[in-house]
């Protein structure tokens, strides 16, 4: 069982990498948040490792810190969250806001991330509240702001990408191409969103 590997960034999308260990290239899917914090192809790299074995497939999924393994872990093991939602479920929420929602019981904040309704979002509530507590992931300081106020920003440029007709998965890439800043408008990065899809 993979549990961490380090080597050099082949390459980087979205979605996934491909992790050059020695020769051997490692194709490993991760969340937005991983994405966001990688070095530039060609440096070296090191991803804690969660390793999903299925009767036709082995996935890898790979996370930048130990607080996105766990609570990717937890996710996984609510009844009906797969490896793939609960990537997803990383990808539209930051570690630290997401043990928020679930320690805040904040269902409308966690059924507004695609996938996840209503009733899983009760559910996750249900299930995770203490066991996130249990982690150890402190109340958010008020130097996390900007990095919720980011997500804000991210997740209004997708609403209003998507009801302009756009795929979810098309937008979701041309989001992460973009470095959003603290002071970002939502104006701003749609305009940058818009190029990139406009290419």
């Amino acid at each position: 069982m993979i549990a961490l590997l380090t080597g050099k960034l082949a390459y980087k999308a979205p979605d996934y990498i491909i992790l050059d260990v020695n020769g051997v290239g490692y194709r490993v899917q991760i969340p937005f948040s991983t994405y966001y914090s990688l070095p530039a192809e060609g440096s070296p790299v090191s991803l804690q490792i969660y390793t999903s074995v299925k009767e036709d497939a082995i996935n890898l999924y790979g996370f930048r810190t130990h607080e996105e393994k766990e609570l990717f872990q937890l996710l996984i093991g609510v009844s009906g969250v797969g490896p793939k939602l609960a990537n997803g479920i990383l990808s539209n929420s930051e570690p630290l806001e997401l043990a928020e929602s679930l320690l805040a019981g904040n269902i409308a904040r966690l059924s507004a991330i695609p996938g996840i309704g209503k009733k899983t979002a009760e559910r996750l509530v249900l299930e995770l509240k203490e066991k996130v507590k249990k982690l150890g992931m402190a109340q958010p300081q008020p130097a996390s702001a900007p990095a919720v106020a980011k997500q804000e920003v991210r997740d209004d440029v997708l609403s209003a990408l998507i009801n302009l007709g756009y795929k979810e998965s098309v937008v979701q890439k041309a989001i992460a191409e973009i470095k959003i800043s603290e002071d970002a408008t939502v104006e701003a990065v749609l305009k940058q969103a818009l190029k990139i899809l406009m290419k």
